[in-house]
């Protein structure tokens, strides 16, 4: 175990739902949430105040979404992994989700086990979708109109970085295994996102594993 928990920010607008998943984050004994938020508006502030590790929002709250909070986050740069835990499955939904930048999408019926699971990993800077999501998401990218834009031809050095990123690994493990620096990671990443007219990794792996170029990666097999 970790001597140090990953911070959590819970933003939900129910206060019993907040009460019943805090229970279960923080009796994994991996992770203290240091604040709580019944609307976007607080959550926001909360993280620019706290600075969480990672902060877990519903989609649906007063004043910003959830996916207005995980914009502004990304927009201003803050160090927080966002997890979207809700009940809504709507492909709208997902694909604002991911475009937001959001690192991970759970749903709310997932075990405790999963959902903490989803939290150490955007902890550890990987891309988290449900698997019913992951799924669905899939089907829908293949038949998808966006999915017949022309897409230019991905470098062999390219493919091994996508590879990696559709196994879970971080911008620092790619780059170790590559023999490459980290800012020559998120320069592959940016020319792999333009390529593929991706916004976030997991929509670039999505693309990816959709038109052939990798394998679909299922199961965790990044290093500890």
């Amino acid at each position: 175990m970790n001597a140090s928990p990953i911070r959590v920010l819970l933003a939900d607008d129910h206060a019993v739902v907040r009460q019943g998943i805090r229970q279960f984050l923080e009796a994994s004994g991996e992770i203290v949430v240091l604040a709580e938020a019944g609307d976007g508006e607080q959550a926001l502030r909360l993280v620019r105040e706290h600075r969480p590790d990672v902060a877990v929002l519903d989609i649906q709250m007063p004043r910003l979404s959830g996916i207005d909070v995980a914009r502004a986050i990304r927009t201003e740069r803050l160090p927080v992994g966002v997890l979207i835990l809700t009940a809504y499955d709507d492909e709208p939904y997902i694909r604002a989700v991911l475009q937001a930048g959001a690192n991970g999408y759970v749903l709310k019926t997932a075990d405790a086990d999963d959902i903490v699971d989803a939290v150490r990993s955007v902890n550890e800077g990987k891309s988290v979708l449900d698997p019913s999501i992951a799924r669905r998401l899939m089907s829908q990218l293949a038949r998808s109109q966006d999915d017949l834009l022309e897409v230019e031809a991905l470098t062999e050095r390219e493919l091994d970085v996508l590879r990696l990123t559709a196994r879970g690994y971080t911008n620092k493990a790619i780059g170790a295994q590559l023999s490459i620096s980290d800012r020559t990671v998120q320069g592959h990443l940016a020319k792999i996102y333009g390529k593929l007219h991706a916004a976030s990794r997991t929509e670039a792996v999505m693309r990816a594993v959709t038109r052939g170029l990798i394998p679909p990666v299922l199961t965790d097999d990044s290093p500890a």
